[in-house]
Formats: structure tokens, C-alpha cells, sequence
């Protein structure tokens, strides 16, 4: 997909990456230390005492590791995930100018090198815990509509449903769609399925299975646009998210059928450049993915609005209802059950 398709501050988490179990055997066990094994060890007593001691701190280090067998979940969530393992924290936010009536938490999601990712967190009622499902947004850049989905995504599902800004400005036509929310330390807008743009999903994915209430086994991705480009990227090379939705995405030719999540594609039958597409988002580029996909044996559902835009979600009532609709049917379904 081209760029021109629409496609105080307290951590309440941090990842370090690297630290695991073996920090425990770096250093003394209460106070236990093996003692020295030396070539002038030379009396069997000596030898003997060596090994008890050496047995003696083993033993306690053991117990240790199985008093806290999370240790190295808790510390370094990316492991097995697409994209490299990524030290991030997760603080509180203010709401940004504009957005203070929008009543959803806001976070800041920063990973080293790659940027500072702001994020709305909308929760249903209830403790939980819930899945999550995290949307990103078009080339248009992040914006209110974004906010206003997650929160009937929210509310109509059950889940916690992030909406990220996970890169910073816009492009395109479809600016004209949206109200925009900046985010000016996010990361740079890459190319839709590069490192950078996997890197960011990745670290999404990781900061929301941390977030209080949240279910860290049932996370599901949503993309509309350009957005959709990294979940497919991602959903190809990990099998750790239940479910992918996308929405008016494009479907270059060779894209790999080899995905390892369910997927459901929203598409109108008229998306074109009009209003923000692109050639890969024609309706029969995305007709003939799901056909690939069938004829894979992957599971894939598929909506087709006739005469729907690249942007009606947000530009008709009628369709955005219907959408919402179609994708609480279908979270519920992937993720709660």
C-alpha cells in the first residue's frame, strides 16, 4: 500500500527486556554463595564440602525458580512475538487538547528508538478480565473517530479496545474524514509493512496485554487502511493474536495467504482514489484475497457494502452502525468464547 491510501507520568508497566531467571543465578540466594572450585582442592573432605555447598545453593536457586515461574513472562512479554523483543513502558497521559469530553484513559506507549506512541483505552463495565483489541488508524493519522470506535467496540463487546496513534501526521485525501488528535512524538509514518511499522505493532501488542483487566491470551488487531498492512505483516509471521479485522484495506498481489489468526474483511464495492484508496484497495483485489485465503483452508469472513466508499465507516451513519455491528458479532465470537 502507498503512502497515499487512507488506508504523573507514573509507568503502570515496564518491560526490560533481557532480564529473566538467570538473574537470580548471577548473584547470591539468601545469602548462599557456592563456594570456589579450585584446581588446590585436593583433600576429598574438601571436595565434599565444595559439593554440599554447591548442591545447597542449586537447591535454593531451584525453588526459587519455581516459587516464580512468571518471572521472565512478566519482564519480557515479546518473546515468540513478530518483530524483536522491545523494551517499552506504558505511563499515563493527559488528554490531548480537544479530547478532554471523550471520557477513555489515556496512555503513552514509548519504545526506544522508535518513538512515543499515544493511546486511548476505552474499558466496558465490569472488572474483567477482558480480551483487547487494539485499532490503527489510516494515513489519514489518528483522530477522534478512532476514539469514538473503540468505545462502542467497548461497550458492545466486551473488550478493551485501544486506539493507538502508531505513527505521527497524515497524508492523503482522507484527511477531509476525520477529526485529527496530534501526536507529534509518535513514530514516523514508514512504509506500511516495513520493520518500523511491524516494530510498533509488536509493542501494542505488548503494552496492552499488561493493562489492568486486560486478558493478555485474547488480544485481537483492527486496521483500517494503510493500518491494515502492518496487522497482516504481523498475522503472517505470529500466532498470538485471536483475530484480525480488516477494514478497506488494500491487497497488493503476492500478499501471503499464510496467516495465523482469523480475519474478517469489511470492504465497499465503490472504495477508489475519490475518497482516499488506492489501486490495491479495489473491491476485487480484496474479493480475490478471500478467495486465496479459501482456497488455503483459512478461516476468513467477509462483508461487502455495495456502493460503500474507502471511508464510509466514518462519512455514513448507516454504514459505521452496521460495521460496529459486524465487529462486535465477530470479537465476540473470537475472543470471548
Amino acid at each position: 500500500m502507498s503512502p497515499g491510501v487512507h488506508p504523573e507520568p507514573k509507568p503502570l508497566y515496564e518491560s526490560k527486556t533481557g532480564r529473566s531467571v538467570d538473574f537470580l543465578i548471577g548473584g547470591p540466594v539468601h545469602g548462599l554463595q557456592a563456594a570456589p572450585m579450585s584446581a588446590s582442592v585436593d583433600r576429598e573432605e574438601d571436595i565434599e564440602l565444595v559439593r554440599l555447598k554447591l548442591a545447597t545453593t542449586l537447591a535454593a536457586v531451584a525453588m526459587l525458580i519455581a516459587l516464580y515461574p512468571n518471572q521472565r513472562a512478566s519482564t519480557q512479554t515479546t518473546q515468540g512475538s513478530a518483530g524483536t523483543p522491545t523494551e517499552i513502558s506504558v505511563d499515563r497521559a493527559d488528554a490531548p487538547p480537544g479530547t478532554e469530553s471523550l471520557a477513555v484513559q489515556w496512555v503513552n506507549v514509548a519504545v526506544p528508538g522508535l518513538g512515543v506512541m499515544l493511546a486511548a483505552v476505552a474499558r466496558p463495565s465490569g472488572a474483567g478480565p477482558f480480551p483487547t483489541i487494539i485499532l490503527l488508524h489510516g494515513t489519514h493519522g489518528f483522530a477522534k473517530e478512532y476514539v469514538r470506535l473503540a468505545k462502542d467496540l467497548a461497550s458492545g463487546g466486551d473488550v478493551i479496545a485501544v486506539a493507538a496513534c502508531w505513527f505521527r501526521g497524515n497524508a492523503g485525501s482522507g484527511a477531509r474524514f476525520i477529526t485529527s488528535i496530534a501526536c507529534p512524538d509518535g513514530p514516523p509514518m514508514s512504509p506500511p509493512a516495513s520493520p518500523g511499522s511491524l516494530q510498533a505493532v509488536t509493542a501494542l501488542i505488548q503494552a496492552v496485554r499488561t493493562l489492568p483487566g486486560a486478558n493478555p491470551d485474547r488480544v485481537g488487531l483492527l486496521g483500517h487502511s494503510r493500518g491494515a498492512a502492518p496487522i497482516m505483516s504481523y498475522i503472517v509471521s505470529a500466532g498470538d493474536v485471536r483475530a484480525a479485522v480488516l477494514n478497506s484495506a488494500g491487497y497488493p498481489a503476492g500478499l501471503s495467504t499464510e496467516v495465523k489468526a482469523p480475519i474478517l474483511i469489511l470492504h465497499g464495492t465503490a472504495d477508489s482514489p475519490d475518497d482516499g484508496g488506492v489501486a490495491v484497495t479495489n473491491i476485487q483485489m480484496a474479493r480475490d484475497f478471500e478467495a486465496k485465503l479459501r482456497a488455503a483452508g483459512k478461516p476468513v469472513e467477509a462483508v461487502y457494502y455495495e456502493g460503500g466508499r474507502h471511508n464510509d465507516i466514518f462519512a455514513s451513519s448507516t454504514q459505521y452502525r452496521d460495521e460496529v455491528q459486524k465487529m462486535v458479532t465477530y470479537l465476540r465470537r473470537h475472543l470471548r468464547e
